[in-house]
């Protein structure tokens, strides 16, 4: 057989002289799936866009698209669906003139109608659709496990495969599949991230008592920062409601650049709900194990005929009970949205939301005798049933302008405030027998304001096409905490015994707290930042940037009460910092990407270091650098993308105990996290979508005085407490794509976690690892307008007891373990309706 670059070119060249292999290029470029993202702007700004994303070229006389004006395109899309979007309403017609060119024309005037012949029957010629219904990435309706682009890593709503950084996108279908009502459920989908939400972050001062606040590991790094929309919430914000997330992002490595403090190992970002310009409504019931009832409202459309405005509302009620005595949980939310078109280049959306949940808790509590944590039934609370409450509020205005088609600014404001009281019979000491509790009531406020504007332009410097960003940012974050205890009558507070082993629990009283001591925090954070996004010839992309950043914080701290004889602390910092970030990514293929990245950020550091028996000075901050570098690759027109990435990070000057001087601390610790990381996310065949992940961390500690004193990093060379080495996880759904069952849905998923070494002793304690399986039916079914979707999830199905946290304190003398009790096998069905 000749080669077609020998034997076949001349009949080639033939065809396409002849136009015999028009149709069958156009077929491919008309049925070609791509990602469109064309913001709101002019018709022929816009065509340029579109061009320049499917190497078409559009042909018009230079005065038809004067004055029209187009809404943002954004999703994947066919050349010809997007088109006919972009040309929509504007009287425009299009014809291929060739496999590669497209001619624009003013469409005809209709001819009038005859009225002899209105009574007359109109056919319409018949229409055949052919292939899977494409959606808007924001469609309530789409069910794509792959979405083509991600705002956290850059803040310029980037196509992943052209970002050097190892950015994962958790779909709202896959929120959907596995009935996801909180965060740390969302996030198993990711390689290398854990979370822990119960007994395994207790500490004795109960500021972190019975699960309010959720950890997140992210590359070995713990941290309980969390971003909505990239506003920076803490303090407990991520196990926030899930009602209104329309997707989560995760960006691996530090986000200094962009957002100011952040642990080293990453970010979470969840995306928000916005308002519809088509009418739709959805109602969801879901009901489960442990008495567990939730429902859920979502509703969105236009308030005017030309869609000016628009509205969405999410609400959600849940009612649960727990598998551990005395664990409940009653919480409501509301999340209503209003975003005003003021023009085709210039919106404004206020956003508020609500939230009041009513606790019932546990600190995850077992006793260590003889060094042995002892075994003991994981529904057993040696707490009391407590009325605790958590009330968030947060409002918040953003509006953007497009100056042109190249130029656009955006400004955010965004208020905060999370009130909470948490009362705890906390176990504190162990003896062979008894449990001594401490009761006590910690109230806490924390209130975060912020306010940020971006530039960011298009332009062109010879070959190269620059995306650039202008922005800055003020947080203010306000921390009031208050610890209150009753006085047993002798200068203590009260205690209170329970028996190891028959347990018998008098019930919990409100009355008679006093205050025993109160901190208050105010932090200011001001920061700048530039980046520049250059996209070079052969499909280069070169990302550069540097922030800097002024951090000042005032803490006090008071005692009074029966502590009032403990001297009051203060302490006051300023610092600032200059990070850079610099990343190189290049395509060969379009579905190819290499890349690379070096980052670096800082942190926080909390506590006085000696300088002499009169004088201390607060300790320097922290600061971390990383190298990076990682391939991705996209198959099936977008619908199937993996991420393979390997990472180094080095956190310094962290904080250990002073040996020498007692309640002092020394910068003198180091913690080095690598390892390989793997995610493959998408739709495999028409119906099956799976998502698998892999990562090996090794983290150790690399500098260090210490060798393993309460709240310490470890000795140096051994593991960082907390991470497991090995974490993987694989989750398959297929849907029946034809035939009288079409709309049915089966799927599971496996959950594997290695052993971690647990805080706070030496020698330390080993958490084993563990693997969960899940398992998934749904069956959804067009009832006239409506969507109805019967689902049923069995989370956990060989119903194995593990924990995903633990510390200890052995040392101190307490002989106390507190754990993060894994749920038992839990059923979950729903009953679903979108119209």
């Amino acid at each position: 057989m000749k080669s077609l670059d020998t034997g076949y070119r001349p009949c080639l060249n033939l065809l396409l002289a002849a136009g015999l292999l028009t149709p069958i290029i156009t077929l491919a470029a008309e049925q070609a799936i791509i990602p469109f993202n064309i913001p709101a702007q002019s018709l022929a700004g816009a065509l340029i866009r579109f061009s320049e994303a499917t190497g078409l070229q559009v042909l018009y006389e230079g005065n038809i698209t004067n004055q029209i004006k187009v809404p943002e395109l954004k999703g994947r899309y066919t050349s010809e669906d997007a088109l006919q979007k972009l040309l929509k309403g504007s009287g425009l017609n299009y014809r291929y003139s060739n496999g590669k060119t497209i001619t624009l024309e003013k469409a005809p005037t209709p001819p009038a109608i005859s009225r002899t012949n209105q009574t007359d029957p109109i056919t319409l010629p018949k229409v055949t659709v052919v292939g899977s219904t494409l959606y808007d990435v924001k469609d309530p309706y789409n069910q794509d496990y792959v979405l083509p682009n991600a705002t956290s890593g850059t803040k310029t709503d980037t196509p992943i495969m052209e970002t050097p950084l190892n950015v994962q996108v958790i779909s709202k279908q896959v929120l959907k599949d596995q009935q996801v009502i909180n965060l740390g459920d969302a996030l198993k989908n990711v390689s290398g991230v854990t979370t822990t939400a119960n007994g395994g972050d207790a500490t004795f001062s109960g500021g972190s008592y019975g699960g309010t606040h959720q950890q997140i590991t992210l590359r070995g790094f713990a941290s309980e920062t969390y971003f909505r929309n990239g506003f920076r919430l803490q303090g407990g914000a991520s196990l926030r409601n899930m009602a209104n997330i329309e997707d989560v992002e995760v960006a691996k490595g530090p986000a200094a650049i962009l957002y100011g403090m952040v642990e080293p190992g990453g970010m979470v970002n969840v995306i928000t709900k916005q308002p519809l310009a088509t009418p739709y409504y959805a109602l969801n019931q879901q009901f489960g194990s442990f008495a567990n009832y939730r429902t859920t409202i979502d509703t969105s459309g236009p308030l005017t005929k030309d869609d000016t405005l628009l509205y969405r509302v999410n609400a959600s009620y849940q009612n649960s009970g727990s598998f551990q005595d005395f664990v409940k949980k009653e919480d409501f939310f509301i999340a209503p949205v209003l975003k005003w078109n003021i023009s085709p280049r210039t919106q404004a959306t206020a956003e508020f939301e609500y939230n009041r949940q009513n606790l019932g808790t546990t600190s995850g509590y077992r006793p260590i005798i003889n060094r042995q944590i002892v075994d003991l039934s994981r529904k057993l609370n040696y707490g009391e049933a407590t009325p605790n409450t958590v009330d968030t509020f947060y409002g918040g205005f953003n509006w953007s302008h497009a100056f042109n088609d190249d130029w656009q600014i955006k400004h955010h404001l965004s208020i905060n405030q999370t009130t909470s009281k948490l009362f705890y019979a906390l176990p504190v000491y162990t003896s062979d027998t008894t449990a001594t509790r401490a009761d006590g009531l910690t109230g806490n406020k924390n209130n975060t304001y912020a306010t940020g504007i971006d530039l960011t332009g298009h332009f062109k410097t010879f070959a190269l096409k620059h995306t650039l960003l202008f922005g800055g940012d003020y947080y203010r974050t306000d921390t009031q905490l208050i610890g209150s205890v009753i006085p047993d009558g002798s200068g203590g507070m009260l205690m209170s015994a329970i028996d190891l082993f028959n347990p018998v629990h008098t019930g919990f009283s409100t009355a008679g707290f006093q205050k025993y001591y109160g901190t208050a925090t105010i932090t200011d954070q001001y920061g700048a930042y530039i980046q520049d996004q250059i996209k070079l010839p052969y499909d280069v992309h070169v990302m550069g940037g540097i922030r800097y950043q002024n951090f000042h914080q005032n803490f006090q701290q008071q005692f009074s009460g029966i502590a009032a004889g403990i001297p009051t602390a203060s302490e006051l910092k300023h610092d600032n910092a200059v990070t850079p970030r610099v990343g190189i990514l290049w395509q060969p293929q379009h579905w190819l990407s290499l890349y690379t990245n070096y980052v670096e950020s800082y942190g926080v550091n909390f506590g006085q270091s000696w300088v002499s028996d009169t004088q201390s000075k607060p300790v320097p901050s922290t600061s971390a650098t990383q190298y990076e570098g990682g391939i991705k690759t996209e198959f099936f027109n977008g619908r199937l993308r993996s991420n393979l990435a390997y990472f180094d990070l080095v956190k310094t000057n962290i904080s250990t105990s002073d040996l020498a001087h007692p309640g002092f601390v020394l910068v003198t610790g180091a913690v080095q996290s690598r390892g390989y990381e793997f995610d493959v996310t998408g739709e495999i065949l028409p119906g099956w979508n799976a998502i698998a992940t892999y990562s090996n961390t090794d983290a150790k500690t690399i500098k260090s005085n210490e060798v393993g004193a309460a709240g310490s990093i470890g000795a140096v060379g051994s593991r960082f407490w907390g991470v497991p080495r090995n974490t993987a996880s694989l989750w398959n759904t297929y849907e029946l794509q034809q035939g009288d069952i079409k709309g049915l849905k089966f799927g599971g998923g496996v959950t594997l976690r290695n052993g971690q070494i647990a805080c706070c002793d030496a020698p330390a304690y080993t958490l084993p690892g563990y693997v969960t399986v899940d398992v998934l039916a749904a069956y959804s079914r067009n009832v006239g307008k409506a969507k109805v979707t019967l689902q049923l999830n069995v989370n956990n199905l060989l119903d194995k007891s593990y924990y995903t946290g633990l510390q200890t304190y052995v040392n101190s003398g307490n002989n106390a373990a507190f754990l993060d009790f894994g749920m038992p096998r839990t059923f979950m069905g729903s009953i679903g309706i979108q119209f």
